[in-house]
């Protein structure tokens, strides 16, 4: 009789993995939940961990490439990216770096050329932040059927922690005349960038901690150069050395890549600012709505400083309302925006523009146009969105094209 008891009870556990396996895709077997109790109350729960886990039930993935990882933007539910879901962008994969053999050379022109352990760079004054990084190439369409995180997910938020760039110039006595500083990686890449030396005396960070945990590989464990605002290929993960210049260094990576054509045929190098942008996460593809009240719900940011004003438009942009920024809104941060709206069950387009602090306004893709030329390639790119709302109530993404 036990014996029949434990078969049935084993038999019902893989009818019920079985069924959340096609509620949840991307679920092993061995993440599988066992059924949910019909009275929690009525069974103990599971035992204290030495490590949390989210609910099988929630699996927020990112998508990814060979060379990228994009956030799930439309899972989030405030302005921090959880650390395991923060977009990737790697040149040659991760590199494995063992923490006690890790240095930082400072040199070139400066009056004491110094080697700094993760050890020496903790023991400095520690400062934390908020703000975002993005990739300068952050902007896809083509298609009706994408989501927030197909178009844009390649920028996410954390709190980072590290040590002020301009204590390590003071410490290693940068020079008056040095203009420059080239931010070399470990990785096999050996990805390398020129930096403007006011940058690294004004917010630059070593960072070797995100959301109160020491960084992820894949953000640039031990430490990564962090350069608030400004695109993500500069803030050099998995940082080894920086030498200070009176020029830039014209590495592969500023003057073959992450360069933009503009008109006349002219190239536009070190655009370092990731301008004002936004984008509605609710409602978008593929979520659907119903005929009511809806709470339009989306993310700002802009690199050069604080959002200012979110604005709706709820009539393919003939009329716009200002949104509700959610507090904190932070410097060079994502901030969130809601905006309250009643829906009368017919076909309409919703989008948002932001505005920050220095005045700019987020264009539409024909306002790009008009100012760079057809031919612009794909960094920098930080249109209007738009999302198509159709009588039954799916949302679908309404692609631009260069024209």
């Amino acid at each position: 009789m036990k014996q029949d008891q434990i078969k049935r009870r084993t038999l019902l556990r893989a009818a019920a993995v079985t069924a959340l396996g096609s509620l949840v895709p991307g679920l092993s077997a061995r993440q599988m939940p066992e059924a949910a109790p019909e009275d929690p109350t009525k069974v103990p729960g599971t035992p204290v961990g030495r490590l949390g886990t989210r609910s099988p039930f929630e699996q927020p993935q990112k998508k990814a490439s060979d060379i990228s990882a994009r956030s799930p933007l439309q899972d989030f539910y405030g302005i921090i990216t959880p650390s395991d879901l923060h977009f990737e962008r790697s040149h040659n994969g991760v590199p494995r770096i063992d923490p006690q053999k890790y240095e930082l050379l400072i040199h070139g022109m400066v009056e004491r050329p110094m080697v700094f352990t993760l050890k020496d760079l903790k023991r400095f004054p520690a400062l934390s932040r908020i703000a975002f990084i993005e990739c300068s190439g952050n902007f896809r369409s083509g298609k009706t059927t994408m989501t927030p995180q197909e178009i844009c997910g390649l920028t996410s938020q954390s709190e980072w922690t590290g040590v002020m760039l301009s204590t390590l110039f003071r410490e290693v006595g940068v020079s008056p005349k040095a203009t420059w500083f080239l931010a070399e990686g470990s990785d096999a890449a050996v990805m390398t960038r020129s930096i403007p030396v006011r940058k690294g005396w004004e917010d630059a960070m070593i960072a070797y901690a995100q959301n109160g945990e020491a960084i992820r590989p894949e953000q640039g464990y031990p430490a990564r150069l962090f350069l608030p605002g400004w695109e993500g290929n500069t803030n050099v993960k998995w940082i080894r050395r920086i030498e200070l210049s009176d020029q830039p260094f014209m590495t592969r990576e500023e003057t073959s890549k992450y360069t933009e054509t503009i008109k006349d045929g002219k190239i536009r190098q070190f655009s370092f600012d990731m301008d004002a942008r936004s984008i509605i996460t609710y409602p978008s593809y593929p979520q659907t709505v119903e005929k009511g009240w809806i709470e339009i719900r989306g993310l700002a940011w802009s690199g050069r400083g604080k959002i200012t004003s979110v604005e709706v438009s709820t009539d393919a942009g003939k009329h716009w309302h200002v949104a509700t920024l959610q507090e904190p809104v932070l410097d060079k941060a994502h901030t969130a925006f809601r905006y309250g709206w009643y829906w009368d069950g017919q076909n309409t387009e919703i989008m948002s523009r932001a505005v920050d602090d220095t005045g700019y306004t987020q264009p539409t893709l024909q306002q790009l146009v008009n100012a760079r030329g057809t031919d612009m390639g794909g960094y920098h790119l930080n249109p209007v969105t738009a999302w198509i709302i159709q009588r039954d109530g799916t949302v679908l993404f309404k692609p631009e094209k260069f024209r």
